[in-house]
């Protein structure tokens, strides 16, 4: 019995030693960071924010790899499925977490399959109208729905985006029905909105702060559980009559599962030194964006919340899986 608790102990301390050098010695190749979704979108940027200041403080290039296809899917699986040695990284947002509750096959897990290394940056959304919309606050918003159920149309970027599911939770919250009209993406749905096409919509900030600015929308909420500082004067959903609602876009950075703890350290404590940088700050600060860097157990146990959180959503605002 002591023979064999020797060997183990041996085995296990062998095993530290080995995670130890392998992370000290890190990356030693270049690193790609998968990105599910095309170049140029929010996700795409942060990914392509990081890189210059991981390469430079790694010694090894750090590569975006767009991989999109499937609400992000493809790439995350690629992800998944890669070796847990820190050279294959995904940047991913909130449907990684939504997801699993709106789709039948989902070719990950969220929480066996990888290991959170930092989230990087969150956004809340705005819910706007067109001027010609009676409602000029949500809680008269919550009356004109109230004393006309299902009339009330609402636009999103997608059914199942999280545009959608924040406006189905505020049905939910508040006891009201609307309509919603998804559209393939928050530019066509924005435009439609700017004509007077769909009266309200959850949108992000980048589409919808000039618009609010110029005057061709009306700003009602924030869906964040603070205000924003780019429309300070616009209150938040939840200090509008439904306390307690709460809405953000997120984005972080992700490993495969078994990653060593001292990669994920380095890489984490990386990030934050890059999205500390006034550079990096001031750049998605007009975006409406908030830089973090947040630890990876605070990270992990965030998607832990919003996976619970949206399947809750989905199963009572009865959206189909597809």
């Amino acid at each position: 019995m002591r023979c064999a608790a020797a060997v183990m102990a041996a085995c296990g301390f062998g095993a530290f030693i080995g995670a130890s050098v392998q992370a000290q010695t890190y990356p030693t190749r270049p690193v790609r960071i998968i990105v599910g979704y095309p170049a140029g979108g929010p996700i795409d940027i942060l990914a392509r924010l990081l890189t210059p200041g991981f390469s430079e403080s790694f010694g090894q290039q750090f590569i975006v790899d767009n991989r999109p296809g499937a609400s992000g899917m493809i790439g995350t699986e690629q992800v998944a499925k890669s070796a847990p040695d820190g050279h294959t990284l995904l940047m991913t947002a909130a449907t990684f977490a939504i997801n699993p509750s709106v789709y039948v096959k989902v070719p990950y897990d969220p929480q066996r399959d990888f290991a959170a290394v930092a989230l990087v940056a969150r956004s809340p959304y705005l819910l706007v109208a067109h001027p010609s919309f009676p409602a000029r606050g949500v809680r008269e918003l919550i009356a004109v729905a109230k004393g006309s159920p299902g009339q009330v149309n609402f636009a999103s970027s997608g059914s199942a985006s999280l545009p959608h599911l924040a406006g189905e939770l505020f049905q939910l919250m508040a006891g009201v029905k609307m309509n919603h009209i998804p559209y393939k993406g928050g530019t066509p749905a924005t435009i439609d909105t700017l004509a007077g096409q769909v009266p309200i919509i959850f949108n992000n900030m980048l589409n919808a702060v000039p618009h609010v600015k110029s005057g061709k929308m009306r700003a009602l909420g924030v869906t964040g559980a603070q205000r924003t500082a780019i429309l300070p004067q616009v209150p938040t959903i939840s200090e509008s009559g439904l306390k307690g609602y709460e809405v953000n876009g997120w984005y972080g950075l992700l490993g495969p599962a078994a990653m060593p703890r001292e990669i994920i350290a380095r890489l984490n404590a990386e990030a934050g030194k890059v999205m500390k940088l006034p550079a990096s700050s001031a750049r998605l600060a007009d975006d409406g964006v908030v830089t973090h860097a947040d630890a990876p157990d605070t990270f992990a146990a965030l998607i832990r919340d919003e996976q619970a959180k949206w399947a809750k959503v989905v199963r009572q605002s009865g959206i189909r899986p597809e």
